[in-house]
């Protein structure tokens, strides 16, 4: 099957190359990534509840407009209240009825959302804290019919709309600390070292030339925190386990600064009742934090598209998205040569997945390198990952790759 791969030399400078870099990382329990994971949850859930009721099928559905709504909180040293509750709010589309079989998506999302949070946070009271409101509708027919029509001779899924994703490998240093180093301070290890760390963690990089620097925001648990001193010491611990954690990891001495907001002098800190900035009026909204490999990169090509919640069967944002980020790694880690990869891939509504109206890639070798054989090969690696689309979007329903 002849598929329309092109495949070119980088046009520009690698990122890693560059004099100025950012990255970004919004932790899990930021309330944009706390709202992504409840939707694409979400999803995952319709989808079982769909192959287990409906004839082994994964029905239309998008869930992905979702909102978190902040609180009110009080918040001292030794002490926390939140006194008005936080709002989750999902909502989009989804079939509720197949044949004779009623399935009550709006529960489900509840259900969903409740679980979610009671697993991914640990000072929130959920019950008692947290409202919910889901509001999932049906689907438009135009864009159903399109979900549930296939190919005439196999069963690949058709694209639900003309669009694009894009993905790129290698991780910069930059990248990997920045994705790590939040994956650190809200690993079950380190809650059990440091609790009064919340799961409300972003990661700012910035490198300037040889130079990186970390800025970190935490929100520290009040009830944990007794005084003045046990916060500035906490802040302490924290900047020296993340310099001897990067120093590990990348190799290199980096400057870090922890909740660079607080003031020089008096005690009015980052502290929360529940280790999360939405109790106090933060708010989330779906596809607002990050990107489809956990990072926010503005000197990369990077999609606007909100993955989260979004169908695994035939939604072009979800799936070539994460399919362009799972081909480049693949490429990088076969050909340690290339310096970077960049995937971007185009579909056409109502035509096979599979088919994509065009897959570019652009590669950087490095020196000594034959860019010419190396493209031959980055071809035959996206060929693969396109015949084995349905694999992967099976994957992508049983929530196997991560969206956020």
């Amino acid at each position: 099957m002849t598929r329309n791969i092109s495949v070119g030399r980088l046009n520009g400078v690698p990122v890693a190359e560059q004099q100025i870099e950012y990255v970004e990382r919004k932790g899990i329990g930021h309330p944009d990534s706390l709202i992504d994971g409840i939707c694409d949850e979400t999803s995952h859930a319709l989808s079982r509840e769909y192959l287990e009721r409906c004839d082994n099928t994964i029905l239309h559905h998008n869930v992905d407009k979702g909102l978190i709504i902040g609180g009110a909180s009080k918040a001292s040293f030794g002490r926390g209240e939140i006194t008005k509750k936080i709002e989750v709010i999902v909502t989009g589309r989804a079939t509720d009825r197949y044949k004779k079989v009623n399935i009550d998506v709006n529960d489900i999302a509840r259900e969903v959302a409740t679980k979610y949070l009671k697993e991914n946070t640990r000072y929130l009271d959920v019950k008692n804290e947290v409202t919910f409101v889901s509001k999932i509708a049906r689907g438009s027919a135009d864009l159903t019919d399109v979900f549930i029509r296939r190919a005439r001779h196999d069963d690949v899924p058709l694209a639900n709309d003309t669009s694009f994703g894009l993905g790129f490998a290698p991780l910069t240093d930059t990248e990997r600390l920045v994705l790590e180093t939040e994956k650190y301070l809200n690993s079950r290890d380190y809650k059990e070292v440091l609790p009064a760390v919340g799961e409300d963690v972003k990661v700012m990089g910035l490198r300037n030339g040889d130079e990186i620097t970390l800025t970190i925001a935490i929100a520290f648990v009040a009830k944990l925190v007794k005084n003045l001193d046990k916060y500035i010491s906490y802040k302490e611990k924290v900047r020296n386990d993340v310099r001897r954690f990067a120093k590990k990891l990348i190799g290199k001495d980096v400057t870090v600064h922890i909740n660079a907001a607080d003031p020089e002098e008096g005690d009015a800190v980052y502290l929360t009742k529940s280790g999360l900035s939405c109790e106090a009026g933060d708010d989330g909204s779906v596809g607002r934090g990050n990107r489809v490999n956990g990072l926010i990169t503005p000197f990369r090509p990077m999609s606007l598209e909100a993955a989260a919640g979004k169908n695994p069967v035939s939604h072009i944002g979800k799936i070539y998205n994460l399919l362009a980020t799972e081909i480049a790694k693949d490429i990088a880690d076969q050909y340690p040569s290339i310096k970077e990869c960049n995937i971007a891939i185009m579909s056409q509504i109502g035509h096979r997945i599979d088919q994509p109206l065009n897959l570019n890639i652009d590669i950087e070798a490095a020196s000594g390198s034959s860019l010419e054989n190396l493209k031959g090969k980055a071809r035959d690696v996206a060929d693969g990952w396109l015949e084995q689309i349905g694999d992967f979007t099976i994957d992508l329903s049983l929530g196997k790759y991560k969206t956020f």
